[in-house]
């Protein structure tokens, strides 16, 4: 061996002697601390906590959990608490509104009815969005433990103070497009067919049509070839005048 390899060795394996050192010990803290954090308890800060705690229990039963009584009931349930913080996420597709609301949580976990929010859309040719009176016609018979959402404090104050909430528009046509939602409903078109899964979004955004149709052109929902390719497919003319009138 050379001289100057023997050198870079005898200074090399000291130093490398020294980060082995202080790597295990460094493993010996974490694996002391995971052992501190594995014998804590959990304990729940809110309803929606405790529901969270309450699963991870079910899935973990090992886990030491503690619910304060004041956070021990069923109601929200982990479902709802869930798609509320979807609802609520700016990331999530489609505008914040003003009160997180869900529709993969009412109209899937429910099954609700779109008809029984948006009243009169099958009568009207505008849709509109529900009043706040048909929000509280359930959520006045809700427990009070639904009040740890921030969107039924403002419901209820809306409520209060008889004023309409004042929801982002989601939807929009141009001036010259004129287009009847109860003849669409009256032809049996189902609102999934312009609308999207509502049932499993949790925020409503405007969605993409992922077909190409006939002409090998792109489309999405709601713009000109999109209505066309819908009513040549159901044999419904496609005389201008049909829709701008």
């Amino acid at each position: 061996m050379r001289p100057n390899v023997g050198r870079r060795l005898a200074l090399f394996l000291p130093l490398c002697s020294a980060v082995l050192g202080v790597a295990l010990l460094a493993g010996g803290r974490v694996a002391g601390s995971s052992e501190q954090q594995s014998g804590e308890v959990l304990v729940a800060g809110s309803i929606c906590e405790a529901q969270e705690l309450k699963h991870r229990k079910q899935v973990d039963p090992s886990l030491e959990i503690e619910i304060p009584p004041k956070y021990d009931t069923p109601w929200p349930t982990r479902a709802a608490c869930r798609s509320y913080v979807a609802a609520e996420d700016p990331n999530t597709p489609g505008p914040v509104q003003p009160i997180p609301f869900s529709h993969k949580h009412h109209a899937g976990d429910f099954e609700i009815e779109c008809l029984y929010c948006h009243t009169g859309t099958d009568r009207s040719s505008a849709a509109g969005v529900p009043s706040v009176e048909v929000c509280m016609g359930c959520h006045a018979q809700f427990p009070a433990g639904y009040d740890e959402f921030e969107g039924i404090r403002v419901l209820k104050q809306d409520w209060e103070e008889q004023r309409p909430t004042e929801w982002e528009r989601v939807y929009w046509l141009p001036d010259y497009v004129r287009f009847r939602h109860n003849r669409h409903i009256a032809a049996g078109i189902e609102c999934q067919a312009c609308h999207g899964e509502v049932a499993e979004m949790e925020k409503i955004s405007k969605i993409k049509d992922t077909k190409w149709w006939p002409w090998l052109l792109p489309t999405h929902t709601l713009e000109m070839g999109w209505c066309i390719k819908c009513h040549r497919q159901n044999g419904v003319s496609q005389d201008c005048y049909t829709c701008h009138y």
